[in-house]
């Protein structure tokens, strides 16, 4: 089995990575761009010559299924998104619905149809990185996107979201997709982004939350004069503020230890020149935990430290929450499942949490959804020099399929 999955990813992965390949290195793949449009229909091609049954949906998700044989309208899905980052690396995305095609294909033809129907897809988008809009692919199969807050948007060249949709034979609808009932479960593999599994030297993690996340933009406002002629007792000075800020936090986060992180990760002060003392500086604040309880008390007592120290040192401070989502626990039965076939399979793994958004957050507060994940050398990803060893990408797909006949192929 091992052996078979590796030689299909050895065969497949290097033709799907070709697609939207940079000469600089990786992938640049963005949502309605041709190289987008050519990869999806060349997966279509592909699957239809596997005999899966194919189709895209309005927004251009793309599916390929096979009917099951006594509860045809229950449908088991897997699958990640086909967009990348700029300059991607060649697994973050598109080897969640390779591993669906491989995994679904292998089942086919070792056992048959199944009982439920069994359905990949490679999602539209996930990443955002063309158009100002995140999970366009899931949101819309759930009936969760909102077709006005991408009607008037553009990417940095100036193209409409709507016309580069039409540009490849899609229209952009004039009210949520109705979402689909059909879905009974959904099991998604993608690689780590971190180097937990790899440090321990385990092939597959079963992710049982991914984290919420809070996200701040604080602008601190003193006073710019001259470096030389003003005192340092006389200085409002908003870099001294935020170095700080930034030190007293990092140190309250370290001391509330896993799986709360913290990042300071744009800093701009102004005027931003040697011989000022900077009298605005504005910065970004990005905080996660697994506990929405623990996560909201946390950055609640970063708020009121920020306002101490700018009072102490007669600093204005305004702070803008602009992202607040909510930790999202995977299906507590789904989890189970998938540790218990683990075990029985020898497959070295360890429950953990995502540190990162996934499609899966989209999908598990609807559907019974896990989440698979496989190591990643160095932990690195959204790079070209993303890579996982081929062994752990066959130990991925292998443990999809086993969740996936568990699934489809079961009473």
């Amino acid at each position: 089995m091992m052996n078979s999955f590796q030689a299909d990813i050895e065969d497949v992965l290097p033709w799907l990575s070709s697609i939207g390949a940079d000469p600089t290195g990786g992938i640049t793949r963005l949502l309605y761009s041709p190289l987008w449009l050519e990869t999806q229909q060349q997966f279509k091609l592909r699957m239809q010559q596997d005999g899966l049954e194919t189709r895209f949906d309005e927004v251009g998700n793309l599916y390929g299924r096979i009917t099951g044989q006594r509860y045809p309208n229950e449908v088991v899905l897997s699958g990640s998104h086909i967009d990348t980052v700029v300059n991607g690396g060649r697994l973050d995305g598109q080897f969640g619905a390779l591993a669906a095609w491989l995994a679904i294909r292998w089942l086919n033809k070792t056992y048959g149809a199944p009982l439920r129907t069994l359905e990949m897809v490679a999602l539209a988008e996930e990443e955002g990185s063309r158009f100002p809009y995140v999970f366009w692919g899931s949101k819309n199969i759930l009936g969760k996107a909102e077709p006005e807050d991408v009607r008037h948007i553009e990417d940095a060249k100036g193209v409409r979201f709507i016309d580069a949709m039409a540009a490849c034979g899609f229209t952009l609808a004039d009210a949520p997709l109705k979402a689909r009932s059909d879905i009974k479960a959904f099991v998604e593999l993608h690689i780590e982004q971190g180097r937990i599994l790899e440090t321990h030297q385990q092939s597959i993690g079963v992710v049982t939350a991914i984290v919420g996340q809070r996200r701040y933009t604080v602008m601190l406002s003193g006073e710019s004069n001259h470096a030389g002629s003003t005192p340092m007792s006389y200085r409002r000075d908003t870099v001294h503020a935020f170095s700080r800020i930034c030190c007293e936090s990092i140190a309250k986060a370290n001391a509330a230890g896993d799986p709360l992180v913290l990042t300071f990760g744009k800093v701009e002060p102004q005027p931003n020149t040697v011989n000022v003392v900077p009298g605005k500086t504005c910065f970004t604040i990005d905080c996660r935990h697994t506990d929405a309880i623990a996560l909201k008390q946390f950055t609640e007592q970063l708020e009121s430290d920020m306002h101490r120290i700018c009072d102490e040192m007669d600093i204005g401070i305004d702070i803008d929450l602009w992202m607040d989502e909510a930790p999202v626990p995977m299906d507590t039965q789904l989890v189970g499942k998938l540790e218990t076939l683990c075990q029985s399979g020898k497959i070295n793994y360890r429950r953990m949490h995502s540190g990162a958004g996934h499609d899966s957050q989209i999908f598990a507060p609807v559907i019974p959804t896990c989440l698979i994940f496989m190591p990643s050398i160095g932990g690195i990803s959204h790079n070209p020099a993303e890579d996982t060893h081929i062994t752990d990408l066959a130990a991925g797909v292998k443990t999809l399929a086993l969740m996936l006949y568990e699934l489809a192929y079961k009473e």
